[in-house]
């Protein structure tokens, strides 16, 4: 039994293909479908494509379909960005790191499926890695020069960064309202009043069919994100926090550093102080925050009925509250330990597994190489037959029937090629840096015990989708593992048998930042 995941990623599609590309055969849509299928395999949404089709790769920042790209992944619109290879996303070197800084701080991934570069995976990411030690030396020469602007720009009302807060705009470097969306942040505060809890003002506004601007659902955490602002009273914050880096929560700066700017007001101050006087006294009223996971499976561990299995006070098991099914703590632990050394040691497993991939991609790449001769042929086939109904050597109604199965075929191959070139991108990417990999795997297992328990418990978290306990074995489910046929091991303790599928397991780049 696995726990299926409930995330979903959502994707945009980048094709730029020159006019040169274009000529040579290489047509948006066929770029277009092989990143789709690759998102299909991946389980991915694709949210929007971004087509720059013709345009020069010298520059392609202030391209109006780039501002909307990178204006979607401040937002957060979209979590990815597919594209065919590197050079075209961009050219230039400059544009290409500013990319990736643009990238690593709103934790969004590239996918380059020449190159085999999937940010997604732990692998990829080091090319994430890379990028920001080229990059880390202009950042510092150029943060002292932006950090003594930004009090001056926020003084003259101007943009210091950042999307405007929800009812307002920004129009020629000044925040004004916005007449679409400022009844919908007044009527938040008014609903607040009236109601004074957040969920039920989000379920009231997208009952009524309103949408944040990214146009999804409002949840509770918006709503007090949009009452705590005090924009909405004619007070814009600027200056007033700090970003710790990609993946980190920004800080608050010393409130003598901060700036308030003076805006037009949605809401009466009066109102604003009485709905953040409620949240304030909500906020001391409420029991205190649940304490952090006390074991190292906590919250994994499934029972094969599917109920959560918790460890109990003075307890020392993992236990089922609907069919008793236990299993002692210490018992886990170390069947969890000889997984992974059962895991990664077996060269055999390692070796049989390259070599069927190997073989996997050689097939797929023939293929798509008969594919495209195929392709080739018909499409001279095709030129022919259009010269030759020009010249009217072949009359209307001939022409038809001999041209439309050789058109139905090229649409078919059209499609059909894409798929294999995804499913072959997905296993080139599943490949990548796999020695060192396989290396860093070995080190995890030997230094387990040593590790602090929150490290241990960090990298559980990363690598373990579930635990599946059942009457008498266990299921260890891990993220990142293909298939691999043949017989699955078993290891004994406790009278229960241990399973889990071999292959290569992506995630050891805890390892390194350890």
């Amino acid at each position: 039994m696995t726990i299926p995941s409930t995330d979903t990623k959502y994707v945009g599609i980048w094709i730029r293909v020159s006019t040169e590309d274009q000529a040579q055969g290489e047509s948006p849509e066929h770029h277009e479908r092989r990143a789709r299928a690759y998102a299909e395999a991946k389980g991915w949404h694709v949210e929007t494509l971004y087509d720059l089709s013709g345009v020069s790769g010298k520059s392609v920042m202030e391209h109006p379909e780039c501002v909307r790209m990178l204006a979607d992944i401040r937002e957060g619109a979209i979590d990815a960005l597919i594209f065919s290879k590197l050079a075209r996303l961009a050219r230039n070197t400059r544009e290409l790191l500013d990319f990736a800084d643009i990238f690593r701080e709103h934790d969004a991934d590239l996918v380059s499926l020449s190159e085999s570069i999937d940010t997604s995976t732990p692998a990829g990411r080091l090319f994430f890695t890379m990028v920001a030690a080229m990059a880390q030396w202009e950042r510092e020469e150029i943060s002292e020069r932006v950090a003594a602007s930004v009090p001056i720009r926020a003084k003259l009302g101007k943009n210091v960064g950042g999307q405007a807060s929800f009812g307002y705009r920004w129009q020629d470097n000044q925040l004004v309202i916005d007449a679409d969306e400022a009844p919908v942040r007044k009527l938040i505060y008014e609903l607040f009043v009236e109601h004074k809890r957040k969920k039920t003002v989000a379920r009231l506004l997208n009952e009524q069919g309103y949408r944040t601007r990214k146009g999804r659902p409002f949840s509770d955490t918006t709503i007090e994100r949009l009452l705590r602002d005090p924009t909405a009273k004619g007070e814009r914050r600027a200056n007033y926090t700090k970003s710790l880096g990609r993946g980190k929560a920004a800080v608050l700066k010393p409130e003598s550093e901060w700036l308030v700017v003076p805006c037009e007001a949605i809401v009466a101050a009066e109102l604003w102080e009485q709905c953040n006087t409620i949240l304030d006294e909500q906020r001391t009223s409420r029991k205190p925050p649940a304490k952090k996971a006390a074991h190292l499976f906590g919250g994994l561990t499934f029972c094969h009925c599917g109920q959560k299995m918790y460890v109990k006070s003075n307890s020392p098991k993992y236990v089922c509250s609907k069919c008793k099914n236990k299993i002692p703590i210490v018992d886990l632990d170390g069947i969890f330990h000889e997984q992974l050394k059962t895991f990664f040691f077996s060269d055999e497993e390692i070796a049989e597994y390259l070599l069927q991939s190997d073989q996997q991609a050689a097939e797929k790449r023939k293929l798509i190489s008969v594919l495209e001769k195929e392709r080739r042929d018909l499409q001279s086939e095709m030129e022919r037959l259009h010269q030759l109904h020009a010249e009217g050597e072949i009359p209307t109604k001939g022409f038809g029937e001999r041209y439309r199965p050789l058109y139905d075929r090229a649409e078919q191959i059209a499609h059909e090629i894409p798929k294999l070139q995804a499913e072959l991108d997905i296993q080139q990417i599943n490949l990548t840096s796999k020695n060192e990999i396989v290396a860093e795997a070995r080190d995890l297992y030997s230094n387990w015990p040593n590790l602090p328990f929150e490290q241990r418990r960090q990298i559980v978290e990363t690598i373990t989708e579930s635990i599946v306990i059942g009457a008498n074995d266990i299921e260890i489910n891990l993220h990142y593992v293909p298939e691999v046929s043949g017989p699955i091991p078993k290891t004994e303790s406790n009278g229960k048998s241990a399973t889990h599928q071999h292959g290569f397991m992506a995630a050891m780049s805890w390892m390194r930042e350890g």
